[in-house]
């Protein structure tokens, strides 16, 4: 665990420069913001203990919020994507359970598996994330179009990254 903890800061730190440097800047209409930040929490290993991942998440959200002047939102959306991700694990988990040593990572387990992974918490943050912006329900299918697209967008790329940064 401990030779984890560099690559993780590491990674937190890229991950920020680039959410906030090149993904903030792109939307398309107002209806598609790629979130790749994410993608920190999505990596951390299975056996990331519950009250690291809320304070890493809440870390995460709060820096982001900083650059973005969101005043919270991506932190709240980010620690329930946290606060969620135990129970999704546990439902994907395989037969036998995860490998120890393994990450959740589409070369451990597999494109279905992390797709699938992905996308529950992808559209579960962009959906806490973008209803907490508008805060009405009164466009709600045009704010559950956003989600939509956005999550879209979002998986597209960290999947994608998964084959470019963290080839076998």
């Amino acid at each position: 665990m401990i030779k984890v903890f560099p690559r993780n800061i590491l990674r937190f730190l890229v991950l920020v420069l680039i959410q906030v440097l090149i993904f903030n800047n792109i939307q398309f209409s107002g209806y598609i913001n790629p979130y790749v930040y994410l993608l920190f929490i999505l990596l951390l290993p299975f056996e990331t203990p519950g009250w690291l991942l809320l304070l890493s998440a809440f870390l995460l959200g709060f820096t982001v919020d900083i650059f973005s002047e969101t005043l919270g939102m991506h932190t709240i959306a980010t620690v329930f994507m946290a606060f969620i991700r135990p129970y999704v694990l546990q439902i994907l988990a395989p037969r036998d359970g995860y490998e120890s040593g393994t990450y959740p990572r589409i070369y451990y387990y597999g494109f279905l598996w992390f797709l699938k992974y992905t996308v529950i918490l992808i559209l579960a943050h962009h959906f806490v994330l973008f209803y907490l912006e508008i805060f009405r329900f009164s466009d709600f299918f045009r704010t559950f179009l956003r989600v939509i697209l956005s999550s879209s967008f979002s998986v597209f790329f960290i999947v994608m990254s998964q084959y470019i940064v963290f080839r076998k």
